[in-house]
């Protein structure tokens, strides 16, 4: 006879050999047929490293293994390195275009403001009526 958790090692290996996608399809039929069984296979199947957790990766770079062709490998790792700078320059370079186009705007609103006349006092909403101010309800009777 087999017991529950023989069934489970078996449901287990059966899934591994249909690698990630197999892990995605059993969660996803999980969440389908049961809710709180599609969470536990998705916290299992991450916690294990069964599925989309590469293990070379480190520190957001790829380690990829030698081909054995050291010209190829040297050529590899240059280019993902020259990547890695032009993507980190053109990160820098956006954030500075969005700092700029926001200091352009904001200009233009204190322009627009001071144009109006505009006073910290006007800048002030008015207070909101409490209820007191609206008078008694007339009377159903």
């Amino acid at each position: 006879m087999n017991t529950a958790l023989d069934i489970l090692k078996q449901a287990r290996d059966w899934i591994d050999s249909h690698g990630t996608m197999g892990w995605v399809a059993s969660m996803i039929l999980g969440f389908i047929f049961a809710g709180p069984l599609g969470l536990v296979i998705l916290f299992y199947a991450l916690g294990t490293g069964r599925m989309g957790k590469c293990k070379s990766r480190r520190h957001g770079r790829h380690r990829f293994h030698s081909t054995g062709n050291v010209a190829f490998d040297s050529y590899r790792d240059e280019t993902l390195k020259r990547l890695e700078d032009e993507q980190s320059s053109f990160r820098k370079f956006m954030e500075n275009l969005r700092a700029a186009k926001d200091k352009a705007e904001f200009d233009q609103f204190m322009d627009t403001r001071e144009a109006r006349g505009f006073d910290e006092a006007d800048d002030v909403p008015p207070a909101p009526k409490r209820d007191s101010d609206f008078g008694a309800l007339p009377n159903p009777a």
